[in-house]
């Protein structure tokens, strides 16, 4: 259920990994590059929607990998650095970059730019797009908000909806609680993981023996998934 893949190339891992965490939560494919010339290599080997490039990098820098990429693609480039100069910032727009961020940054203010950048270039899905994945006798749609079981509404709290659809929308994939806390309830929430295993029993009341095609599965000391049957 991606909406577009973003190529996130910086040698601080953590920073990779951080912005990694939250496109994911947005619902970017994230791939990652730690140099000038693993960037360039990942972004031929497939082309991202848009690109987050450091400048200090090991191997080429961010200038370099921009101007290679500008001599092949007008792929949307967003220049992170430390640094915070105007000449810098002048020098990235030159070589032809959508926009300039300097560390340290909100993660939350990347999102951002990259949502206007991507609507802007016409690379963002339509935000009416029906959001919604279905299975036998079962219809989760996320536009209206509303849970279809056996062909009649079941009224369904908002938070339950949302943990449904994250994991029908990504069948067969086992999540822990940690990570359905982080992905459906975001990472401003401390609750207690045992959250997720009263939503799960309650979500299960209301699907209980509807089909044999799919069902909300417990991997005993993982976690849960949607398993859809083969």
């Amino acid at each position: 259920m991606s909406i577009g893949k973003i190529l996130v190339c910086d040698d601080d891992r953590n920073i990779c990994e951080l912005l990694r965490l939250y496109l994911e939560k947005e619902g970017y494919t994230v791939t990652i590059a730690n140099d000038g010339e693993e960037a360039l290599s990942k972004f031929a080997a497939e082309p991202p929607d848009l690109i987050l490039l450091d400048i200090m990098m090991p191997k080429l820098d961010g200038w370099q990998v921009c101007r290679e990429i500008r001599k092949k693609s007008d792929v949307p480039i967003i220049m992170i650095t430390a640094k915070g100069e105007t000449f810098d910032k002048v020098l990235g727009l030159e070589l032809g970059s959508d926009d300039y961020v300097v560390k340290p940054f909100d993660p939350k203010e990347i999102v951002a730019r990259i949502k206007a950048i991507m609507r802007r270039t016409g690379k963002s899905p339509n935000d009416n797009a029906n959001k919604e994945v279905s299975y036998d006798k079962l219809i989760v749609n996320m536009t209206k908000y509303e849970l279809k079981v056996d062909g009649r509404v079941v009224d369904t709290p908002p938070k339950e909806l949302e943990l449904l659809y994250h994991l029908a929308s990504n069948p067969n994939r086992v999540y822990t609680r940690d990570q359905l806390l982080d992905e459906v309830w975001g990472f401003e929430y401390y609750g207690d993981s045992r959250t997720v295993d009263v939503h799960i029993k309650r979500l299960r009341e209301k699907l209980e023996g509807v089909s044999d095609q799919w069902c909300l599965k417990t991997v005993w000391g993982v976690g849960y998934k949607f398993e859809v049957k083969e």
